[in-house]
């Protein structure tokens, strides 16, 4: 469990707990002004399960990463009454799930197989409140890549952002100048829905606004 530093000159708040390591997340809540208080990292299998879609796979897995956090947090005093965040961004063609690359011939083949054509990103993102009300949402983004030459895709894989990536690439990165066309919300595709994490908890009561230097 990592605590985050609290932003300076807040008052006192409900806590929240962000269920990822991921740096991307935590970066896309502070780009709105929210500061987790603690980050929760789930460490869960994301093997996908016999036809499972690429949608049901990322509600499935920020289901199970919510399930991870809330059980650590029982167990912590201090998180027993905090807002948990959880995430999951699943990259797809079709029905055909593309890895979180971790070496380089599984990026080449991501790269390869996204070059020129069109895929989906699925993005599912859960709350629990303190009270117990769990909530969620799957945003969906669709993204087409230029067609890459040989040469681009070794430029590519040498920078190595690629690693980590679900299908092998950041978008918020150098491959932001791969892609022609974006319909949907860039922040799911980066792996946190800003506008549907906002209004989820919101709707549960914390204060999204605190951070922005007026009354939330």
């Amino acid at each position: 469990m990592v605590q985050v530093s609290a932003m300076p000159g807040t008052v006192a708040a409900p806590k929240l707990v962000l269920a990822s390591s991921s740096p991307r997340r935590l970066a896309l809540l502070q780009q709105i002004g929210i500061e987790p208080d603690f980050l929760l990292p789930a460490d869960i299998d994301e093997t996908p399960r016999k036809s499972e879609s690429p949608r049901e796979l990322a509600r499935r897995l920020a289901r199970a990463k919510l399930e991870v956090a809330r059980d650590a947090a029982a167990r912590n005093d201090m998180l027993r009454a905090a807002f948990l965040i959880s995430a999951d961004t699943v990259v797809a063609v079709g029905r055909r799930v593309l890895p979180k690359a971790e070496r380089l011939d599984e990026a080449a083949d991501c790269l390869r197989l996204l070059s020129g054509r069109p895929h989906r990103v699925y993005t599912a993102v859960c709350i629990l409140s303190p009270k117990g009300r769990q909530r969620e949402r799957l945003v969906e983004a669709r993204v087409r890549f230029k067609r890459l030459s040989s040469r681009e895709i070794e430029s590519y894989l040498g920078s190595g952002e690629w690693r980590g990536k679900a299908g092998g690439y950041a978008i918020q990165g150098l491959a932001g100048a791969f892609v022609i066309k974006l319909v949907g919300s860039q922040s799911a595709v980066i792996g946190l829905p800003l506008y549907e994490t906002m209004s989820l908890l919101e709707g549960e009561g914390f204060p999204v606004r605190r951070g922005w230097g007026a009354p939330a």
